[in-house]
């Protein structure tokens, strides 16, 4: 079976036409999808506009309000080898980064990715550290600090400043 990635949830629909309200995270990645999966059905998005913080979005396969009410809060996906095609150079998934050992500039292993948490500024890496007496490290996920992400080696390197690491 192919592996699905959400990239947006119907919240609501707009007028009866059969249109969507659709929150999303990433408006390009909304704007490029053309066929989705929502509760379990393929759907072809035919058009979409943008208002606010909101996308609003017409299923080829959607006529009108009754239909798409079964549809209200299911959450929308795309394959996810469409989405890893749609990545720029230093992007990534949020599965691709979980379980990465996490070393700094010297080579000393810090520790793993347990997750990523994301904010209006930036993401942020959760790190479990090596030395369990310290709590989870949280590194802003931006390029100053986070200079090498290696997926392929299932490797990150960051170049702490003084006080990220708790031991310094």
């Amino acid at each position: 079976m192919e592996e699905l990635i959400s990239i947006g949830k119907i919240t609501n629909f707009f007028g009866i036409q059969g249109e969507a309200k659709v929150g999303y995270s990433n408006a390009k990645r909304l704007q490029e999808a053309k066929n989705v999966v929502v509760g379990g059905v393929n759907l072809t998005i035919e058009r979409i506009r943008f208002q606010k913080n909101i996308a609003i979005v017409k299923f080829k396969e959607i006529s009108d309000i009754n239909e798409l009410l079964k549809y209200k809060g299911e959450k929308i996906y795309l394959a996810k080898e469409d989405v890893k095609k749609q990545l720029e150079e230093e992007e990534y998934l949020i599965d691709e980064l979980k379980g990465l050992n996490v070393f700094d500039d010297k080579d000393d292993l810090i520790g793993t990715v347990e997750y990523i948490a994301t904010n209006s500024g930036n993401d942020i890496l959760c790190v479990k550290p090596q030395d369990e007496k310290y709590g989870n490290i949280l590194i802003p996920f931006v390029k100053e600090l986070v200079p090498i992400v290696d997926i392929k080696n299932k490797k990150v390197i960051i170049k702490p400043i003084k006080g990220l690491l708790p031991w310094d």
